[in-house]
């Protein structure tokens, strides 16, 4: 062959492999484009599920039965709205609105992550944490996975949408519930899973490891409570059952281990003592969302019911603080720093973080419509708060007021969770899969 004619059959070859390429990276984006959410609930309310569906725990309250009064009415509807992040039958779901972010384009691409981590911790006087990550990434730019990086780690299935999570208090369990009406507990160290049996009716609201301890907790919407131990799931070690109402949240006290509280629809708060298995007291203060005890002493106890979030002392059962000129929507979901001085309540409009010293709102993210749901403060870095929304993930450098998102779902992150033991975070969705990140 001649050199002019394998001059030309190499650039022939060159424009080809570049045209391929164009096509390939059009291809790419086309997908992209095309990726959305999976779209709203079905008839049933419970993902895929094949059978008779629960009746809709929101139609549990109707203006007919003694809501005689316009306070009673709007109760109701702050319930009704505050059952949307469950996905369950009538509300008609978060997931089925028409506001949906369908093109992953509006999130950035994943690698922005590692391109701008550098200016994301930064800050204006280079010093403490974040100074010294930027240091850290300065040193190993080539080697990013020894500076700051987060990602995902693994991914578990279900068969239905995923609306809690929470690591045992060792990090060595990952456990997750929802519409499958069972919890998943998923072994960090073999990433092998168990289940608990299906003993619960309808979806799983919240769920809870006992501090150090192997046992957890599971509320649902069939009103009742039950107490697991992961080293041998097979079996319900306790139950409360025939509650009045929907459960919507538990927790353990973080000090005295043998003491949680669940909250319920009807905005009532109940700590219960697991030894004996009993009733200790009533409260009427409310928290009809969720309800988180102040970590390490356990002497506060956040709750959220409608717009509105509210502190108590566990002890003397009075009001602390009230939060409530905040949020414009309901909250949906609460979590503690890791020294109980501040607290985090999540709306779909936005995140706001709040002093328990001053009382006032120190730092506050907008979601710009990405709807945001859950959250929790970073396992390793105390001033990054981690956002559940629609689809992403939301890295918030409270200190610098700077956010990244990172792409992680295909529809609500409803439950977000950590682990200070491991590093590890995880996510639970709609999508009906739980993912771990680091």
């Amino acid at each position: 062959m001649k050199m002019g004619q394998m001059q030309q059959s190499s650039s022939e070859q060159q424009d080809a492999m570049q045209h391929q390429l164009q096509q390939q990276q059009a291809q790419n984006n086309r997908k992209r484009k095309q990726h959305s959410s999976s779209g709203p609930a079905n008839s049933t309310g419970t993902g895929n599920t094949v059978g008779p569906s629960p009746s809709s725990p929101a139609s549990t309250h109707t203006p007919g039965e003694g809501m005689n009064s316009a306070s009673s009415m709007q109760h109701v509807n702050s319930v009704s709205k505050s059952l949307m992040m469950y996905g369950a039958e009538g509300t008609g779901g978060i997931a089925s609105s028409t506001n949906q972010l369908d093109d992953l384009d509006n999130f950035g691409d994943v690698g922005s992550l590692e391109d701008n981590v550098e200016s994301f911790l930064s800050n204006d006087e280079g010093n403490g944490i974040y100074g010294s990550l930027k240091q850290t990434i300065t040193e190993h730019k080539s080697q990013p996975s020894k500076g700051f990086s987060f990602g995902e780690v693994d991914c578990i299935r279900t068969r239905n949408k995923v609306t809690c999570c929470h690591f045992s208090y060792d990090g060595k369990l990952l456990a997750s519930a929802g519409h499958d009406k069972k919890a998943v507990l998923w072994n960090m160290d073999t990433l092998k899973t168990e289940t608990t049996p299906e003993e619960h009716q309808y979806l799983i609201t919240d769920i809870r490891f006992r501090p150090n301890s192997t046992q957890l907790a599971t509320a649902s919407l069939d009103q009742s409570v039950r107490l697991w131990d992961a080293a041998n799931p097979s079996y319900c070690l306790h139950a409360y059952t025939g509650h009045p109402s929907h459960v919507m949240s538990l927790d353990f006290n973080p000090k005295k281990n043998d003491l949680f509280c669940f909250s319920d629809s009807n905005n009532e708060i109940r700590y219960w003592n697991i030894n004996p298995f009993t009733c200790a007291r009533v409260s009427k203060q409310g928290g009809s969302a969720q309800v988180r005890f102040q970590p390490v002493t356990g002497h506060l106890l956040a709750a959220a019911s409608d717009k509105v979030v509210s502190i108590y002392d566990v002890e003397n059962d009075r009001q602390t603080h009230i939060f409530q000129q905040g949020h414009s929507s309901v909250v949906n979901y609460l979590c503690w720093d890791f020294t109980g001085d501040y607290l985090a309540s999540v709306s779909e409009d936005c995140v706001k973080v709040w002093s328990l010293t001053s009382g006032d709102c120190i730092h506050e993210l907008n979601s710009n419509g990405n709807q945001f749901h859950s959250c929790v403060f970073h396992p390793s870095y105390s001033t990054l708060l981690v956002i559940g929304g629609l689809r992403s993930l939301e890295l918030w450098n409270m200190v610098d007021n700077k956010s990244m998102t990172v792409p992680a779902h295909d529809n609500i992150i409803s439950a977000l969770a950590q682990s200070p033991v491991t590093g590890m975070v995880g996510s639970a969705s709609h999508d009906s899969s739980v993912k771990l990140w680091k």
